[in-house]
């Protein structure tokens, strides 16, 4: 038969709050940079199309 769990502690959900809105902080300051390093044209792990390949292709 079906036994009802125990009630999760209000510091063990606000800690696992903390820890869930830390990682979306953190992938969000990560997607920031690389925007930035696109933009100035000094990224370097970071490949995509330019108008130059587009130009090639149309032709």
């Amino acid at each position: 038969m079906a036994v009802p769990k125990k009630k999760t502690s209000k510091a063990k959900r606000s800690q696992r709050r903390a820890v869930w809105k830390r990682k979306a902080a953190l992938q969000a300051e990560k997607a920031l940079s690389l925007g930035k390093s696109v933009l100035t044209g000094r990224s370097k792990g970071f490949i995509y199309p330019t108008n130059e390949d587009e130009d090639e292709d149309e032709e």
